[in-house]
């Protein structure tokens, strides 16, 4: 049987990483078994679905290179099909009108609240045998209910909470289609039915999705049974939370997971990350995506909630940035140089630049500030200047100057000046480092200074020093 796993976003907001770890699961899990991956669309919500959270949504996967199989597949374009597997079941029996009206839906949950029970629809308008249903109201559209299961257990093992039952007398009968408007025959099919027909239309094997889902479940394994179809295994993912210990959300501050690609973190770094946000692989914390692809399966996952820590997420990036080649680092860094430094920066000082800084950066944004002080130089602060520019060092550096203007360019010969200067004016290294560092970097804390100064152009660094 081939694998065949899902992700289903609802496009109603920015997809932040609590969300898209929902996606890298079954992705990972289809692709360590050469199965299939579908990305469906679950946009039912026609107030709150846009088309720009739909472009996100593609954008950050696309991004972090979760690429799909098939898809992406729209809820709302599959009316059609929900509509004519709602028929079948009404003529098998097992859906049926209800012409409660909110009113009294409301009034009764009221109702059971004040008696202490759980609120519930009471099947008013559940035919039975022998049963007399009320009067159905003038002008009144049903919505249709699903007739659930009465007595009995849902039971289902799931593959991270482990043997889950749910007794049938907890499950009211839901609402799987609105009141028909505009002369439909049938109203619009609601979101716990239309994926039973989906997860059966596209044959999926594995659902691997949020916890927050575990009480739709036992509804859906019903419907599933009711239309005579297998059921998927299923497995229900911990919540992510954020650094507050609170479940991640927009409301409570979480980022667009394309924000973490314009703050210049590598999309391989970000799946390491994330995949540990539940899954284990050892005592591994760094593996690359193939690794984990080849790793990964659903007997790891983790039953805890898993905490969201950017310091954490940051040395993850910054162990990635240093293992990169310096040319694939080159080119993963060229669009957050500015206009200036691209062009001031050959594709081989840029590579050797990259090999020079990325030890030092924990995103690409910070690698391009350094790559940019080597085209433009950097402004030291007055404090820097003082504490380093001192009138002591000023003849040492007009002689560095000079000594730098003649000598062969390159490591060793701008090496070779500083030991000269060195030996005329009895300093030692710091206390010449330091003032050239600050006068031509902007900072006494760089790399070493040779192979600095030979990435940058002579004129630019003499003048600095003269200055």
């Amino acid at each position: 049987m081939t694998t065949r796993t899902r992700f289903a976003p609802s496009p109603t907001g920015f997809i932040h990483l609590g969300n898209i770890r929902s996606a890298l699961y079954p992705w990972a899990f289809a692709r360590s078994t050469g199965g299939d991956f579908i990305l469906r669309i679950e946009d039912t919500d026609l107030e709150r679905s846009n088309q720009a959270s739909v472009d996100v949504i593609i954008e950050g996967m696309r991004w972090l290179g979760l690429n799909h199989d098939e898809g992406p597949f729209y809820q709302m374009q599959r009316m059609d099909r929900y509509k004519a597997v709602l028929a079948e079941l009404q003529a098998a029996g097992h859906v049926y009108p209800c012409y409660m009206s909110m009113a009294e839906l409301d009034a009764l949950r009221e109702a059971q609240t004040q008696a202490k029970e759980k609120p519930r629809y009471d099947g008013t308008w559940r035919p039975a045998p022998g049963k007399t249903l009320p009067p159905i109201p003038a002008g009144v559209q049903p919505v249709l209910r699903f007739k659930n299961p009465q007595g009995g257990s849902v039971v289902w093992d799931d593959k991270v909470k482990g043997r889950i039952e749910i007794s049938n007398d907890e499950l009211d009968d839901l609402v799987i289609a609105r009141p028909a408007q505009n002369g439909e025959a049938v109203g619009t099919p609601t979101y716990n039915f239309c994926v039973v027909v989906d997860d059966i239309d596209m044959a999926i094997t594995h659902v691997i999705r949020g916890d927050d889902h575990v009480n739709n479940t036992p509804r859906q394994i019903n419907i599933f049974k009711a239309l005579g179809k297998d059921v998927p295994v299923y497995a229900h993912l911990p919540t992510v939370l954020n650094e507050l210990g609170e479940k991640m959300s927009k409301r409570s501050g979480a980022k667009a997971v394309t924000q973490y690609a314009a703050e210049g973190y590598l999309p391989d770094a970000m799946v390491n990350y994330l995949a540990r946000l539940g899954w284990s692989h050892g005592d591994d914390e760094i593996f690359s995506r193939e690794q984990f692809v080849a790793w990964f399966n659903l007997d790891h996952l983790g039953k805890s909630a898993a905490q969201f820590d950017e310091a954490k997420l940051r040395w993850v990036n910054a162990q990635h940035l240093k293992a990169m080649s310096d040319a694939a680092l080159a080119d993963a860094v060229k669009p957050f140089l500015s206009t200036d430094a691209a062009a001031g920066l050959d594709d081989a000082r840029l590579a050797r630049g990259c090999g020079l800084f990325k030890d030092r950066c924990s995103t690409l944004v910070e690698l391009a500030h350094w790559l940019q002080v080597l085209v433009k130089g950097g402004q030291a602060s007055s404090d820097d200047v003082a504490l380093h520019v001192t009138d002591a060092v000023r003849p040492a550096l007009a002689l560095l100057a000079d000594a730098l203007s003649s000598c062969e360019w390159s490591k060793a010969g701008i090496s070779a000046a500083i030991k000269q200067v060195l030996g005329q004016s009895s300093l030692k290294m710091p206390q010449l480092a330091m003032p050239v560092r600050v006068l031509v970097m902007g900072t006494p804390q760089t790399p070493s200074l040779d192979a600095i100064l030979e990435l940058m152009v002579r004129e630019d660094v003499i003048a600095r020093l003269k200055s």
